[in-house]
């Protein structure tokens, strides 16, 4: 059994038209309900063994301001394929990983984490910003995880129910 924690980068700047989407950074709100959702990790003890980021900027400060709240120590991984990734792109990616690790937390953007979520637990739920979902996955191994694995969503924590934000 394995554990997915699924989380969408929070609320991000439009202020600067001119930048690149990729280049885009975190809001005011941004910046204040990633915090809290990383206390949140915590306070559930599911501090992941591994973290796995979009490369683009407001997922790299989602992740940056989520490791400082909830105490992660160890490795982001930074991967350009989670930039606007589809349920593949993240899937390819997790069958990497060693099966040593049993929990990880992938920070990435709609519309492709809301359609993984869905193949990988069946279950239809909105992922707004700074949102994270957390699965069970019903695999031994990383490299058995395909659109065909079966999961269950046992919860998903939106900032405005958490915050009231």
């Amino acid at each position: 059994m394995k554990t997915l924690l699924l989380m969408r980068h929070a609320k991000s700047s439009w202020k600067e038209p001119k930048l690149k989407d990729r280049e885009r950074p975190l809001n005011k709100r941004g910046r204040k309900t990633t915090p809290r959702m990383g206390e949140l990790i915590k306070e559930k003890e599911l501090i992941p063994q591994l973290i796995c980021s979009s490369s683009a900027v407001r997922a790299r400060q989602t992740a940056e301001i989520l490791v400082a709240a909830c105490g992660y120590t160890g490795e982001v991984k930074y991967l350009d394929s989670f930039y606007m990734g589809e349920p593949e792109d993240y899937l390819k990616q997790l069958r990497k990983l060693p099966d040593s690790i049993e929990r990880v937390l992938v920070i990435g953007h709609n519309p492709g984490l809301e359609a993984l979520m869905q193949i990988l637990s069946g279950k239809v739920a909105a992922l707004p910003t700074a949102a994270i979902a957390y699965l069970s996955l019903s695999i031994d191994s990383w490299k058995n995880l395909y659109e065909d694995s079966k999961g269950e969503l046992n919860e998903v924590w939106r900032p405005k129910e958490i915050i009231g934000d």
